[in-house]
């Protein structure tokens, strides 16, 4: 029994094929954004119309629908659940210590004003963990880290969400851009200096949205000079980086650029109206708790007062936990000798029933029917690592640390299934061909293409939930439509890449690590409205310079 996905199975029309192939997109987001359905519930819906598409339209045997299903599952539980569950886990560790009002602390001897904290904390520290271990990571860790400095959980969301564009494209040391690099022969350097003259035009601005979103117009109003140094900081050294110093390194030198240079700003400026918006931040985190069940404000932490003189020594202490993460990470990514030692304890699984007997469009075994276990090497590995030495310093029993486990555990549930529910979605549609249809569809556009090929980074990204997922579906497409329609294939794979960065924002597996992090399970929906237009947005305008990028007007900006 062998499967090779056609890529016009309806009627022989690829527009009629492709706009089958969207049913299960269009599934999960009416659900979640229109019906208002939990994740797990639309997940679960999006997956039973991605099986019935591959089974009736595009002739997949069930047998091996349900077997990819199967793979996506088990894919979305470790290593995506298992990074979510540890970052988490982190996070629950210094809580139990009381270290973490510490952090708090250290972060309002910066600057007291909540919504410079919500840059630094979202933006700059953010895409550190960004640039280190990617998956989801990010968005766990500040989402809680936003809701302690005084944010609703909403509004945290809503912020971190948006803040994790900036650095998507080079996050866990550049995967993304190497693995289209892997898949295109294209230098990965080449690819990587493309998206460097892309992205950082978007994440100049990305500290002053979030100060739209943080405190609406006056916000932007009191921050605009700190949120530009910050953005155009994080984008120069981003552009820089990517051009001529190291593609892999990019995102650890543009936060640390961005960060010294927030920092450096609020020596010498300092912003007005900083207790009126804690004051508001205050006000709309109170009536959002007003409003939950008794369960949901039970999963809360209750205020306490920041400690505003803090000691060398617990400054060190309060930040240890991350910059064990930095090290951990640095030294796992970038020291070649102890990164080949971890992956080569990774475990190759043929996944029993479908390796070798799924093609793909073009004739040739997948290789996605591949399960590689990262046991050691996945990140989640790593932020356990951290984790128990976090526990140890901190002198957290082995009680108290099991009680953290089970928590988190039990908190977890329904965003596993959610999570397992979305990679399998996205495993039916890749190996029955769906995705592979929509985006041949959309390249089909001819010199055009140029503007809608940052679509297909989006759509494949909102799907998997990954913008290295997104180049290993579309990469290689991406290229040959460029030769056919006579525009740079460089530019294209580029194009895949930086659109993934808009795309991450409205994946409902990272609707759902945001929700959980902030203790709204089960209310995706309201945090896809508020980003929803954002991610839209931003796309359109990434279409649009990446559509002049390839005419005389812009091409001056190509490395």
């Amino acid at each position: 029994m062998t499967f090779r996905p056609d890529l016009a199975p309806v009627g022989g029309s690829l527009a009629l094929s492709a706009l089958v192939a969207c049913l299960p997109l269009l599934t999960i987001f009416v659900a979640l954004g229109a019906l208002r359905w939990k994740a797990w519930t639309s997940g679960l819906a999006a997956l039973a119309v991605s099986i019935l598409v591959a089974v009736l339209a595009y002739r997949m045997p069930a047998p091996l629908a349900l077997l990819s299903a199967s793979e996506g599952a088990v894919y979305g539980l470790f290593p995506i659940v298992w990074i979510v569950f540890t970052a988490i886990l982190l996070y629950q560790v210094t809580v139990a210590s009381g270290r973490f009002e510490d952090l708090r602390g250290v972060f309002n001897l910066i600057s007291d004003d909540p919504r410079v904290q919500a840059m630094l904390i979202a933006f700059c520290f953010g895409g550190l963990l960004e640039a280190l271990a990617g998956f989801g990571a990010p968005v766990a860790i500040t989402g809680v880290m936003l809701m302690a400095v005084g944010f609703s959980a909403l509004r945290a969301a809503t912020v971190v969400l948006l803040a994790n564009t900036a650095p998507v494209a080079f996050g866990a040391i550049a995967i993304p851009i190497i693995t289209a690099g892997n898949l295109t022969k294209i230098p990965y350097t080449q690819i990587g200096a493309y998206v460097g003259h892309q992205t950082p035009i978007l994440a100049a601005f990305v500290p002053l949205f979030l100060c739209l979103l943080a405190d609406g117009r006056r916000g932007v109003r009191d921050l605009w000079p700190v949120a530009l140094v910050t953005g155009l900081s994080f984008a120069v050294a981003q552009w820089v980086s990517a051009t001529w110093l190291s593609v892999e390194l990019t995102d650890i030198i543009a936060s640390l650029v961005g960060l010294g240079a927030a920092v450096l700003m609020l020596r010498v400026w300092h912003p007005q109206g900083g207790a009126e918006a804690l004051a508001r931040l205050h006000a709309d985190r109170d009536a959002e708790r007003a409003a939950m069940t008794e369960d949901e404000r039970r999963g809360l932490t209750e205020d306490t007062a920041v400690r505003t003189h803090l000691p060398a020594s617990r400054i060190w202490m309060a930040l240890f936990p991350y910059l064990l993460v930095i090290v951990v990470f640095s030294l796992s990514k970038l020291v070649t000798p102890i990164k080949d030692f971890l992956t080569g304890t990774d475990l190759k699984i043929h996944w029993p029933g479908l390796d070798g007997h799924v093609l793909t469009a073009a004739g040739k075994p997948s290789t996605s029917t591949v399960y590689t276990l990262q046991w050691l090497s996945s990140p989640g590995t790593m932020l356990l690592l951290c984790a128990l030495v976090v526990a140890l310093v901190y002198r957290v029993s082995a009680a108290a640390l099991g009680r953290e486990v089970t928590e988190t555990l039990l908190k977890l549930r329904f965003s596993a299934l959610t999570i397992a529910s979305v990679l399998s979605l996205a495993y039916v549609m890749n190996q029955s061909g769906q995705t592979i249809t929509i985006g041949t569809w959309i390249a089909g556009t001819g010199a055009a293409f140029a503007f809608l090929s940052p679509v297909l980074g989006w759509l494949g990204t909102a799907v998997t939930g990954s913008d290295t997922s997104a180049n290993a579906l579309f990469a290689t497409l991406q290229q040959t439509a460029g030769k056919k329609a006579g525009i740079d294939p460089t530019l294209l794979v580029a194009a895949n890449t930086s659109g993934g960065v808009v795309g991450k924002m409205v994946s409902p597996q990272n609707l759902t690590i945001a929700a959980t992090a902030v203790g709204l399970l089960g209310r995706e929906s309201e945090i896809l409205r508020r980003v929803l237009w954002w991610s839209l947005g931003l796309l359109a305008v990434l279409c649009l310079i990446v559509g002049l990028q390839s005419t005389p007007v812009l091409s001056w900006m190509l490395p």
